[in-house]
């Protein structure tokens, strides 16, 4: 597969929504209220055109600047336009032409949609594996998304690279995408329905976690997940037995450990995040009530405390005593056998 082909897939072949052959570039679940209203003031022409997988709309938005990589139409980029206000920014890139011309087509119908003096979106044509050529500095976004998107990349880890390049300190990439639960032959690769639909180009789940540590991005959270059902008879012929499934994961520029380590530190929840005034997900693994002491590794508080987060916990504990491995976090530790094994035992002697 190459580039030309998925341009010609997106630009040419799929006219809108109902085009599609596959349910994978759909998008399933509940919506955030917030979400929904910011969607009901996007134009149609916009709208038809949306192929993404997940909802990549992550909290505390307001006033940053956000990234989105593969934004075709606009769809998620005049969504996110309305969550970081008038005084953030969202820039969009596409290496689709045809996507792109309906995205600014409509920035002035979006500008008056939401009641801003001017637009705070702008639209970029170009790779997001070679984001050097595209005038974005390194360093100046708070948030980088994508939806469905990463799996259509030639060169993936290309992506996260760049991701990470102009991402500030503290900044995070929240995105979907679609996984497999092997790595998909080459063979189905070459098949441009498949690749156009994404599904052969989905890496298998653990290459991509380690692609996002090589790229910098230690400790990759996964957010939700759902199966992915091809619902189309003949194409799910061609993939089987592999199973798919569509993630979000959200990846921090930060200075993180290679595992959950426990130095006793706590967080707590304040209730102040717009939407969430009951609880917190960080991320599948830790949801924090409101008021509540909530035990945490090095990693999420990091996490919490040295991003845009910080504002909305209490902070207990620093990182002046390490206790080792966060229990049911941090992997296994060899000397938790040891201890197991020598409970019971009688005392001995060594000479």
């Amino acid at each position: 597969m190459s580039h030309a082909d998925v341009q010609d897939y997106y630009g040419k072949v799929l006219q809108g929504s109902s085009d599609l052959k596959t349910n994978a570039c759909c998008t399933a679940g509940d919506m955030p209220d917030a979400l929904k209203k910011a969607l009901s003031n996007i134009h149609d022409d916009v709208l038809t055109r949306y192929y993404g997988c997940g909802l990549i709309a992550p909290d505390v938005l307001e006033g940053t600047r956000v990234l989105d990589l593969g934004c075709g139409a606009g769809r998620d980029v005049y969504a996110l336009a309305q969550m970081v206000g008038e005084a953030g920014f969202v820039a969009g890139v596409d290496m689709t032409e045809e996507q792109l011309a309906v995205a600014r087509a409509h920035q002035d119908y979006h500008a008056k949609a939401f009641g801003y003096a001017a637009s705070n979106v702008a639209f970029y044509e170009g790779y997001i594996e070679k984001l050097d050529d595209v005038p974005l500095d390194a360093g100046s976004f708070d948030i980088i998304v994508s939806n469905c998107v990463l799996n259509l990349a030639m060169d993936k880890p290309a992506v996260l690279r760049e991701a990470y390049r102009l991402l500030k300190p503290g900044g995070e990439m929240y995105f979907s995408d679609v996984y497999a639960d092997r790595r998909v032959p080459e063979a189905l690769r070459a098949d441009p329905v498949l690749y156009g639909e994404c599904l052969s180009g989905a890496l298998y789940w653990t290459d991509f976690e380690h692609m996002a540590r090589a790229a910098g991005f230690a400790d990759p959270r996964r957010v939700t997940h759902r199966a992915l059902t091809v619902e189309n008879a003949e194409l799910e012929a061609k993939v089987a037995p592999i199973s798919f499934m569509s993630a979000t994961y959200r990846l921090f520029k930060l200075d993180l450990e290679p595992e959950c380590e426990d130095y006793g530190q706590a967080v707590i929840y304040k209730g102040t995040v717009p939407g969430a005034p009951h609880a917190f997900a960080l991320d599948a693994g830790h949801v924090m009530d409101t008021g509540r002491v909530f035990p945490v590794c090095g990693n999420t508080f990091k996490m919490l405390k040295d991003t845009r987060f910080a504002p909305h916990f209490d902070f207990i504990g620093d990182f002046s005593t390490h206790f080792g491995l966060f229990a049911g976090c941090g992997g296994t530790s060899p000397f938790d056998s040891l201890i197991a094994s020598t409970a019971d035992a009688p005392a001995s002697s060594c000479c």
